[in-house]
């Protein structure tokens, strides 16, 4: 990469999260001060370790969680040795040296990697920052080694679990920490039954007391996870290689296929030590960042500062602003003098804020709790001479933002202490808002604080919560920013003013969904080409066209002239593509009942075309996985079972219980209602996949709750309709749409809430989302009170979607539809940014 015209040479050994933002604060202060090389041991850009389970549960690509694309880097005249370790600090020759990792090395092994033949790199410098970060602790457990046992760390570690996983049915995860959870929670959606193991009395004990781990162990027990504490494992067994089973200090051993390590994480300091810097736990560091040797400073989790090592982001930012003030002399003075520790997180899905103490050991002190088991919440405040010195809230976190903001500040708190709890939360008004220091930190997750965001609303005239993360990432995390964000926004600018193309329906087509709607309608454009030619100038746009497709499909139903260039390869084949080429297929078992005439002509079909793995569906139905392309009409017609649409966005499955038939529990025939819902709206096209389920009690057997849509049989014969639930990456309860008294009025209020969800959901949205945008108390009024006079409507567009139904596997009878669809393997792109040398 080419060099700008700039002074001293500064080296920074490590590329994540630490020494990346303390470049970027230099950067900011003086673009000009240095000649930056930077050494990263993974072979790629810089990304945000803090979503890896977002990428382990696939609701994020890793190309999603890059913070700095690689082309920031040439841009700013830095030279990246991704892919390069560096092992020694030559402070006699002042130089820098690094070694390429092959792919079979650890980027963070203690030792270094052998010669056998890879490139050294030696570079010059004149200062260095050294930001190694951490690595996985693991714990003396016998076996470890070998295939099955993983730390999860790096997005290598994500991909070799998601593809181990494919072969197991159970996974353990030692370690009930942050990491850990978030590792089992990645897990959760590869279909293996995960246990949490944890040393510790209770789970998070960094975060939370005995009474909210308890609260929280309830709650990831209720997600079908099963948590053990004060579990110290000792031995992996293994029978030919393989993880057989975990054996424990105490107790049953415990049988497993695969074994996620995730048991807290200790500072990389080998470098140091082999340079003869100072090292303790960590690299010891003064108040602006220095080693013992004046010309080497560093940052991050590899440092011990005033004796304390840090494993949040929180302090990492702080480290940065001040490390790159003294090194640009923007403040030569400047010094850091520690972190007040308090964290904002989703764990599980379950919302917790922690900060400060968590229990308390002085007598003086007060401690106020609220507790409240069945909602999951649990809010306990620890205050000194009138300071609060400590909080957990978990489950309701409205007030976390001011109590952050009161605990760092070491603010005085009201004489009644409920007020901090129950009271009007300061960020409440624009005045509150107006009122908040600069420097108070609103992003947790990128270190932005409020001063930051009023500038770039100042100077570069950011209008919208998607502008101020473009220029600052704030809002970019784990999103509970957003809406301080946007109070800013008002505050600063008066009004939140959206970028147009934020709300286009697909980026292709300079319309919202509403405008795109009527203009489709209006011009009645029926095919993705029409729609190109007519309203977007000629110009197609490749990734638009399945959209599109799915958006036309609801609008003409029969009439859709389908072009099946414009499908995803899942939606032109009907069936799902998978990693080697090859299609699963799943035939529509309509409840989750089948017969024995059907399971034989099932097992037929898998022995016939040699079908490597049938596996059972969470959704109560049956995959046949492995097909090969050429030969799905065949399987399609000798199955004689409609399509159960497990490749597409639409209507899928309908999960039940037992209900009457069996259950001595049953109120209500959960069997029949989820049989008559996905007869009259399987395969119905949607903005993304609906996933339903009816319950014959509220014991919730069926995961109803937890459902797109689920239905719950109550007492008196009535049923109660949740819409907006959800239960993988995202795990949140449906709210409670309406309660009715038959099977009838449940048909006619699920077709409503379906279509308008059609009509008004943004492409690729799920339910969950569009139910918190637009509000359970708006649906209601919509749907049930009739406010906007449009139920009629709905109900008869549902009704025609549901008269053009056709079962795509009839396509057999006249296939192919056109001459290459079931010709030859499909080319499956594969994205990985990735850079093997600057």
């Amino acid at each position: 990469m080419s060099k700008m015209n700039r002074g001293k040479r500064l080296v920074v050994i490590g590329n994540g999260m630490a020494g990346a933002r303390v470049v970027e604060e230099i950067l900011k202060r003086d673009a000009k001060k240095f000649e930056i090389t930077m050494f990263g041991a993974e072979p790629y850009g810089n990304y945000n370790r803090i979503l890896l389970s977002n990428v382990l549960n696939g609701t994020e690509t890793p190309t999603d969680i890059f913070i700095n694309p690689l082309s920031w880097y040439e841009e700013n005249g830095i030279t990246l040795h991704a892919g390069v370790k560096a092992i020694e600090i030559d402070r006699e020759k002042k130089v820098v040296v690094g070694r390429s990792l092959n792919k079979n090395d650890s980027p963070y092994a203690a030792e270094n990697p052998p010669l056998n033949g890879a490139a050294t790199v030696e570079v010059p410098y004149d200062s260095v920052i050294i930001a190694t970060g951490s690595r996985p602790f693991v714990p003396p457990v016998e076996g470890y080694g070998g295939p099955g046992a993983f730390l999860f760390r790096t997005l290598d570690d994500c991909a070799q679990i998601e593809e181990y996983a494919k072969g197991c049915k159970k996974a353990a995860v030692i370690g009930g920490g942050l990491l850990g959870l978030e590792a089992a929670r990645g897990l959760m959606t590869h279909h293996v039954h995960v246990t949490v193991l944890e040393a510790a009395p209770q789970l998070m004990p960094a975060q939370l007391d005995a009474k909210g781990g308890r609260l929280l162990r309830s709650a990831i027990e209720a997600m079908g996870i099963a948590v053990f504490c004060g579990k110290i494992t000792t031995r992996i067994e293994r029978e030919n290689g393989l993880i057989q089973r975990l054996i424990f200090k105490e107790g049953e051993p415990l049988e497993t296929d695969m074994v996620v390590v995730s048991a807290g994480i200790r500072p990389v300091t080998e470098i140091a030590k082999a340079s003869g810097l100072t090292v303790e736990r960590g690299i010891v560091c003064n108040d602006q960042m220095r080693t013992n040797d004046p010309e080497i400073f560093a940052l991050g989790e590899c440092v011990e500062h005033r004796g304390q090592i840090y494993g949040l982001v929180g302090p990492i930012w702080e480290q940065a602003e001040v490390l790159a003030d003294v090194m640009t002399e923007a403040d030569p003075k400047a010094k850091y003098t520690g972190s007040k520790l308090g964290t904002k997180l989703k764990v599980m899905g379950v919302d917790l804020v922690s900060m400060g103490q968590t229990e308390s050991f002085d007598p003086a002190g007060e401690v106020v709790t609220y507790r409240e088991p069945k909602r999951g919440i649990y809010q306990k405040l620890l205050i000194r001479n009138d300071k609060l010195i400590g909080a957990i809230l978990l489950g309701d976190v409205q007030v976390g933002d001011t109590l952050m903001q009161t605990f760092k500040e070491e603010r005085k708190v009201s004489d009644n202490r409920s007020e901090l709890l129950f009271g009007v939360p300061e960020v409440s008004s624009l005045t509150d808002v107006l009122e908040m220091p600069d420097s108070l930190q609103i992003c947790n997750c990128n270190g932005v604080s409020k001063g930051e965001i009023r500038d770039r609303i100042r100077t570069e005239n950011c209008t919208s919560v998607a502008q101020i993360g473009k220029c600052t990432k704030a809002g970019t995390g784990c999103g509970s920013c957003k809406m301080v964000i946007a109070q800013l926004i008002r505050a600063y600018a008066g009004e939140i003013v959206s970028n147009p193309s934020e709300h286009y329906y697909v980026p292709g087509v300079p319309l919202e969904k509403s405008e795109l709607i009527a203009a489709i309608q209006e011009k009645g454009l029926k095919s993705v080409s029409a729609i190109f030619r007519k309203l977007a100038g000629g110009k197609e746009h490749a990734e638009s066209k399945a959209g599109l497709a799915s958006l036309l499909k609801s609008i003409w139903n029969e009439e859709y002239e389908d072009e099946r260039d414009a499908r995803f390869i899942n939606d032109r084949v009907h069936a799902n593509i998978q990693r080697n080429r090859t299609f699963s297929v799943v035939p529509r078992i309509y409840g989750g009942v089948t017969s024995a005439e059907e399971l034989i002509r099932i097992g037929t079909v898998a022995k016939k075309y040699k079908v490597p793995m049938v596996k059972i569906t969470g959704g109560q139905r049956i995959d046949l996985l492995g097909i090969q392309k050429e030969d799905l009409p065949k399987v399609w017609k000798e199955l004689g079972i409609p399509s159960g649409h497990a490749y597409t966005k639409a209507v899928r499955t309908v999960k039940s219980c037992v209900g009457t038939d069996f259950c001595r529990y049953g109120l209500g025939d959960s069997i029949r209602l989820a049989q008559e819902i996905e007869r009259r709206y399987q395969g119905i096209e949607s903005p993304h996949k609906i996933k339903m389920a009816t319950a014959g009690c509220p014991r919730n057997c069926s995961e109803a709750y937890v459902k797109d849509v689920g239905v719950v049989a109550i007492e008196g014969g009535k049923w109660e309709i949740y819409v907006g639930g959800a239960a993988g990456g995202t795990v949140r309860k449906g709210d409670l749409l309406c309660t009715v008294d038959t099977h009838e009025e449940v048909l006619k209020y699920v077709g409503r809430f379906i279509q308008y969800y059609r009509e008004h959901a943004k492409y690729m949205e799920r339910t969950y989302g569009f139910a918190e945008r637009i509000g359970i108390g708006q649906l209601k009024a919509v749907l049930i009170e009739d406010e906007l006079g449009i139920c009629n409507r709905l109900d008869t567009s549902i009704e025609a979607s549901v008269q053009s139904y056709k079962d795509p596997w009839r396509e057999e009878a006249d296939l192919p539809a056109d001459p290459a669809q079931f010709k030859g393997p499909e080319w499956i792109p594969v994205l990985k940014e990735a850079v093997h040398h600057g």
